[in-house]
């Protein structure tokens, strides 16, 4: 019987053509995890404002595990040496390093699940498979979890220039139709060069990494933390923590399975290291889950529940105020005794018409991993020295903001 050819190519509209370029990273993608990232958009809520960001996070995978295969060959042409075996790991650990994100995001990691964030359950996840492929994935575990001797494979999974960033800015640029986000990904990989186990961008590469820390910057503010897709992620998250609180009554329901073990059961960081049961249900956990059970919930008897889900569902999202403090306790008592009154609800259930979250960003902290420049003397300069950029400083600070999100009755 004739073996099946697993050296695919897929065609990206980012990127042009992907290379599938063995079997074993063509395995990890028809993985049952890997797939359900197709189920997955990658900007969640974005979509209410931009309609072209329908991407999802398996298209980044791949595009951020092309720019990887794009990486590697450009530091070997430097003289590094990288091997195959080390090649193949680290566009492993790059095609799997968001597998564990739930829907929508991060909305899941604070309504339905407590005290774990999605890397933990990338890791956990990266592990199962890793079991079930014989170990294949030992020294992709390493660089994820920073424990590999060459520091600068992890650096190319996770820091503040690696592949991930790369690609999610090119991707999320394009589908939302944000022209101020596009990067140079190709001339910023043209740059990268090691120096002390440490990735460094030449010289020469400077004015492309400041287009870069501006871009991210502008997509940050004008997609990512836009108004409308904050105050979307409050209503989509009011709507979870209701549906918990009604579930911990013994309110009856529609829910998947997937979606019913997290809502009428307490789950923990220990539920996913003591049994297998939460790992394999968030397995199954995606976008359409969610969206499927606020449609239904549309027509609960609960007014509170029906009502966001029917808001959420025709797109009459809550409104924003945005201020540098926190908004008054007398302006939100305003508007929890309107809603006590026009749906005949109690001051706790009122508040579920609220929302408040303080949105913070910096575009570069050198506190973190630096974008360091290499000089042709052998100098090092982080970008935030070695830029004449008059507003580079501008870009080290911290922006902070305050939403106040509410229903308009």
């Amino acid at each position: 019987m004739k073996k099946p050819n697993k050296r695919k190519i897929i065609n990206d509209p980012v990127f042009g053509f992907i290379n599938i370029p063995n079997d074993f990273l063509y395995d990890i993608i028809q993985h049952p995890y890997f797939q359900r990232l197709t189920r997955i958009k990658q900007l969640g809520l974005s979509s209410f404002v931009y309609p072209g960001a329908q991407h999802t996070r398996m298209q980044h995978s791949l595009g951020a595990m092309h720019l990887m295969g794009e990486a590697i060959a450009q530091l070997q042409q430097e003289g590094h040496e990288i091997t195959p075996p080390e090649a193949e790991a680290v566009r492993a650990c790059i095609l799997l390093h968001d597998i564990g994100h739930g829907p929508f995001s991060h909305t899941l990691e604070h309504s339905l699940v407590y005290g774990i964030n999605h890397e933990e359950i990338s890791l956990w996840m990266m592990q199962k498979i890793n079991a079930e492929m014989d170990g294949k994935l030992d020294m992709t575990l390493e660089i994820f979890t920073n424990v590999y001797p060459k520091k600068f494979l992890h650096q190319l999974v996770s820091s503040q220039l690696d592949m991930d960033r790369l690609d999610y800015l090119s991707r999320d640029s394009f589908y939302s139709g944000v022209s101020e986000g596009i990067i140079g990904a190709a001339r910023i990989i043209k740059m990268l060069n090691i120096h002390d186990d440490q990735l460094v961008i030449e010289a020469k590469g400077i004015y492309s990494i400041e287009k870069f820390l501006v871009a991210r910057r502008l997509m940050y503010w004008q997609v990512y933390l836009h108004k409308t897709s904050v105050a979307a992620e409050q209503m989509l998250l009011n709507i979870l923590k209701r549906a918990k609180e009604l579930a911990s009554k013994g309110v009856v329901l529609f829910a998947t399975p997937a979606l019913h073990y997290f809502l009428y059961n307490e789950i923990h960081k220990q539920n996913f290291r003591l049994t297998g049961d939460a790992l394999e249900h968030f397995a199954m956990l995606d976008d359409s889950d969610l969206i499927s059970a606020i449609k239904v919930w549309s027509s609960h008897s609960d007014i509170v529940l029906s009502t966001l889900c029917k808001a959420f569902t025709n797109r009459r999202l809550f409104k924003v105020l945005i201020s540098a403090e926190s908004v008054k306790n007398e302006i939100k008592n305003q508007y929890l005794e309107q809603y006590t009154r026009h749906f005949g609800i109690n001051i706790n259930d009122a508040t579920y018409f609220l929302g408040e979250e303080i949105v913070s960003t910096d575009t570069y902290s050198p506190d973190d991993d630096n974008i360091n420049i290499l000089f042709k003397d052998g100098t090092i300069k982080d970008i935030a020295d070695a830029s004449d950029m008059l507003n580079i400083s501008v870009l080290t600070k911290k922006v902070e903001k305050h939403y106040f999100c509410f229903m308009r009755l």
